[in-house]
């Protein structure tokens, strides 16, 4: 039978700032998705039963509760489809490290599977499919780096310069509703224009209160100020900094400390998976 292998590649938040909240308790952002070339990768084979069947090395998450298999189960509800899936899953991404990626996975999962089964859907249906699953679907689903305003669904591609960049997840997986729910949380940023982002005016609203209550946080971001401006990514607690050339990045990634888990990787526009099934 016909497989069809893709990737899913991670992000990175290049700032995060936390204008407001709403009244469901939905926090209103603003921020800048950049796509990277590094990530998970997918491989999907149909079956003919229905069945949806998920094979993983990842631990602790319940195949059934695996955003890719919840992701298979609303394409087949949503379109009909009386096909089923193997999915081989290869976990690269950090959980919980604020690198998106389980809804990476998620995504990849729509597009693949609209590609495999037949579905004939369109990205706007499928992102709107993946708004249901998680907030950072749809920018994977898209497959722009992006601006993104409301509660990260609302998107505008953006073309990002180009740099490498050094990633270091320093080994605590942070709960992202932990961070939300934290009374010190900044809450009343004011809104920031696209211009004054790229002039350098923006900052994480997160990384003080993931770095108070994950100290080795603290300590990677002191770590790797030594190579430039660092910044914590989403919620965490992956940190990075930018590099001009992959040379640069990849010298300062040798000396990363060894309990640190590390990767060089190249900001994308374009999602190679939108490559990968030309669209």
């Amino acid at each position: 039978m016909h497989v069809l292998t893709l990737p899913a590649p991670c992000k990175l938040n290049l700032f995060l700032h936390v204008t407001g909240r709403r009244a469901d308790g939905y926090h209103l952002l603003q921020t800048v998705f950049q796509l990277l070339d590094y990530g998970d990768e997918l491989a999907f084979e149909s079956r003919l039963d229905g069945g949806i069947r998920l094979q993983t090395d990842l631990q602790g998450v319940d195949p059934e509760d695996n955003l890719v298999v919840r992701a298979a189960h609303a394409l087949k509800a949503h379109s009909g489809s009386s096909r089923g899936v193997d999915i081989k899953l290869l976990k690269r991404t950090p959980v919980g490290a604020g690198l998106g990626g389980g809804s990476s996975d998620a995504a990849t999962t729509l597009l693949g599977l609209n590609r495999l089964w037949d579905c004939g859907l369109s990205v706007d249906e499928l992102a709107a499919m993946g708004l249901a699953l998680g907030a950072d679907v749809p920018v994977f689903v898209r497959g722009c780096s992006a601006w993104a305003e409301g509660i990260g669904e609302q998107l505008t591609p953006i073309a990002l310069p180009s740099r490498w960049y050094l990633v270091i997840y320093p080994g605590c997986p942070v709960n992202t509703a932990g961070i939300f729910k934290d009374p010190q949380l900044t809450r009343s940023t004011p809104e920031i224009t696209m211009a004054a982002f790229l002039g350098g005016h923006s900052h994480n609203d997160c990384e003080p209160v993931a770095s108070r209550i994950y100290p080795e946080i603290a300590r990677a971001l002191a770590w790797l100020a030594g190579y430039g401006a660092a910044r914590m990514s989403g919620t965490g607690s992956a940190v990075f900094a930018a590099f001009e050339d992959e040379q640069a990045a990849q010298e300062a990634a040798a000396s990363v400390p060894m309990e640190w888990t590390r990767f060089v990787a190249l900001g994308l526009n374009r999602s190679p998976v939108h490559s990968a099934l030309g669209l």
